[in-house]
C-alpha cells in the first residue's frame, strides 16, 4: 500500500541539461533517463519547468492540466511504480501557473503552484502565484515539495506542529552567479527544520544564456550532505533516507517544541 510506513525512502534525483521551450525534446530525454534506472526507487524528481526551461513565453508553452505532460508523467509513473514529480506551465481559467505536479503510480496526482515567483526575472509578470502549502504522503513519509525560489523564505517552509514533514523538497533552475547561495541554504533548511531535504538543480544553458551548473544534493537532519552532485554534470543517483534515525534525532534534540508560533496570511 502506498501509504504504509515505509523504513527507508528512495529518491532519485535526474540532474540534466534542458531543451530550451521543447516539450518534444525534453519528454523525449527524460523518458530515456528514467527508464534507465535500474534500482528500485520510490520517487523520481525532475527540475522545475522541466518540459520547457525556465521560460516566460507562457502563451506558447502552457498546457492544460490533462495535456502531454501531466500525461507522460502519469505514464512514467505506472511503470516506475514510483511518483514522479517537478513543474511545468500549466494554463488554467486564462491564468498561467509555475506549477508541481505530484504524480503517483495509480494516476492521481496533487499540484503545488510556485509562491514566490521570482522578480528578477519578472516571473510575477507572467505567473499566478501560489496561495497554499501541501504536504504529500507516500509511503508513510511526509514530504513537502517547493520550487526554486521559494528556498530564499524559511517562514513558507517552516515545519511546526500543523505542517509536519520529514522531506523538504526543491526543485530549481537556480544559476550559476548565485549558486554559493544554493549550497549555503540547502543545509540550513535541514538544520532549521531537523529534517532531509533534496534540492534538484539543472545543468547547461538556457535560450537567454544563463548557465546552469546543478550541484543539486541531498542533506540530512544534521546538514550533513548524503549526496553533492558534481557541477555542469548530468548524472542520476538515488539515495537512500533512513526513517527511524530522523526520528530518534528529533526525539534527543527536540528544539522544535521552543519555536515561535507564528501564521501566514494568503
Amino acid at each position: 500500500m502506498p501509504n504504509t510506513l515505509s523504513p527507508t525512502l528512495r529518491v532519485t534525483l535526474i540532474q540534466s541539461n534542458l531543451h530550451w521551450e521543447s516539450v518534444e525534446k525534453n519528454i523525449e530525454q527524460f523518458s530515456l533517463k528514467i527508464k534507465a534506472i535500474e534500482e528500485q526507487t520510490d520517487l523520481i524528481l525532475l527540475p522545475e519547468m522541466f518540459s520547457t526551461g525556465f521560460t516566460m513565453n507562457a502563451s506558447a508553452h502552457a498546457e492544460a492540466m490533462d495535456g502531454t505532460t501531466v500525461q507522460w508523467m502519469r505514464k512514467m509513473a505506472f511503470q516506475k511504480q514510483a511518483v514522479i514529480t517537478g513543474s511545468l506551465i500549466i494554463e488554467e481559467d486564462k491564468k498561467y501557473y509555475n506549477r508541481l505536479i505530484w504524480m503517483r503510480p495509480d494516476g492521481s496526482f496533487n499540484h503545488y503552484d510556485k509562491r514566490h515567483l521570482f522578480s528578477l526575472a519578472e516571473e510575477q509578470n507572467t505567473y499566478v502565484a501560489g496561495k497554499h502549502q501541501w504536504i504529500m504522503v507516500w509511503k508513510g513519509w511526509k514530504i513537502y515539495p517547493l520550487i526554486c525560489y521559494d528556498l530564499r523564505f524559511p517562514v513558507w517552509a517552516r515545519r511546526k506542529k500543523d505542517m509536519d514533514y520529514d522531506l523538504l523538497l526543491y526543485v530549481a533552475n537556480w544559476p550559476e552567479p548565485r549558486i554559493q547561495a544554493w549550497n549555503n541554504l540547502l543545509p540550513a533548511r535541514a538544520i532549521e527544520n531537523q529534517c532531509y531535504v533534496a534540492g534538484l538543480n539543472r545543468v547547461g544553458t538556457d535560450g537567454h544564456s544563463f548557465q546552469y551548473t546543478g550541484e543539486s544534493a541531498v542533506i540530512d537532519f544534521k546538514g550533513a550532505p548524503l549526496s553533492h552532485f558534481e557541477a555542469s554534470k548530468e548524472k542520476t543517483e538515488t539515495v537512500i533516507l533512513d526513517k527511524e534515525s530522523l526520528e530518534q534525532f528529533r526525539k534527543h534534540f527536540a528544539f522544535a517544541d521552543d519555536a515561535d508560533e507564528f501564521e501566514i496570511k494568503p
